[in-house]
């Protein structure tokens, strides 16, 4: 009995659950529109309808587990996604230019998608334990290296676009924490130092390509422009209702690259038009608010970081991915939460969704 009134509507944010669900819908249908221009066999749609039920059995396990466990093992989580990232640089698979998984037959992971929950966890437990003395240089300089080491083994698979939202997190509780304000723009100057010597020494010649095209995009319209052009096209082609789910031109006559990854939203853009965008974006608001809700009535300093880190991440990846289809940022390679194609991002984000489920205040 206790555990079926786990799920009672009094118990579980079903709103937030409804969002979620219905996201991880419209990316299975864009996933089948593009899957039919590569011909019968649905490859990734099967493998990302597997990974939809798998995520939604982690939800399940997450959202009956007691918060207080995620705040005990917090720190063996962040040394495991360490341990993993750095295994990753010697026995990882390189796809894109990017060292960045472990591949077996059929199955591919991303431990940077662990290291998302890692860090979160890790941030909402240094808090929990720090006593509210935020205005500490060792609670944001400490803060700070614990997110650096994340992001430098990330930068050596290299990826930029994992790297700034990892980074995102980290500023955003800092921001949410209120730590002084000397100490945001000492993080700023790094960053600017940082960002220079990474151009210099660890980006690769397509990522400065990418930032190099965003900035100038009439230098190479044809090429390294080339997938910002297209996804813009896709968008505009769509008008108010689309041009129906898997008659979209450029997605179905393979124009735009990466379809089912990075330009998923210019797929939707361009198939369901502007009232489809409309739904998807009125879901993540959705999805957001109920978040900001549960922060609102956290129990204590964990829960608090915690969802607001899980709220910082959908968030940031949202304004990239779709600012990147739009061509308002550059491209990064960073997935639309939900509904991008890719089965270990899927599933961790049911997870989180399954943990901000754990701490909602219960009624029973």
């Amino acid at each position: 009995m206790n555990f079926l009134k786990k799920f009672s509507p009094r118990s579980f944010d079903w709103v937030l659950l409804t969002a979620a669900f219905l996201l991880v819908a419209i990316g299975l249908a864009a996933i089948y529109s593009v899957d039919l221009s590569h011909g019968v066999n649905l490859t990734d749609f099967k493998k990302q309808l597997l990974a939809s039920g798998l995520g939604v059995t982690v939800l399940i396990v997450a959202s009956v587990t007691q918060y207080t466990w995620f705040r005990s093992y917090a720190k063996v989580l962040y040394g495991g996604c360490l341990a993993l990232l750095a295994l990753v640089l010697i026995f990882g698979t390189t796809i894109r230019g990017t060292r960045g998984w472990f591949t077996v037959p059929g199955f591919s992971f991303q431990p940077v998608e662990l290291a998302k929950i890692g860090l979160i966890m890790m941030l909402g437990y240094i808090v929990y334990h720090f006593g509210r003395r935020f205005d500490r240089p060792l609670f944001f300089f400490g803060t700070g290296i614990i997110t650096l080491v994340i992001i430098g083994l990330i930068m050596l698979q290299p990826d930029l676009g994992s790297s700034v939202i990892i980074g995102l997190i980290w500023f955003g509780i800092m921001l949410l924490v209120g730590v002084r304000a000397r100490y945001v723009a000492g993080f700023v100057i790094v960053a600017v130092v940082g960002g220079l010597l990474a151009w210099f020494f660890l980006l690769q010649p397509y990522q400065k390509e990418r930032v190099l095209t965003f900035v100038y995009p009439e230098r190479d319209a044809l090429g390294a422009g080339y997938n910002s052009t297209q996804a813009i096209i896709a968008v505009g082609a769509g008008k108010f209702f689309g041009r129906g789910l898997g008659f979209g031109s450029q997605s179905q006559l393979r124009f735009l690259p990466e379809a089912q990854t990075d330009f998923i939203f210019s797929v939707i853009g361009e198939e369901l038009g502007f009232a489809g965008v409309s739904l998807l974006l009125i879901l993540y608001g959705l999805l957001l608010w109920r978040l900001l809700f549960i922060v609102r009535n956290a129990k204590d300093d964990f829960v608090s970081v915690t969802v607001s880190g899980i709220a910082i991440l959908f968030f940031s990846q949202l304004v990239v991915n779709v600012g990147a289809n739009l061509g308002l940022l550059p491209i990064t390679g960073v997935t639309l939460p939900f509904v991008s194609y890719g089965g270990s991002s899927l599933m961790v984000n049911l997870f989180l969704i399954g943990v901000a489920e754990a701490m909602v205040v219960k009624k029973y």
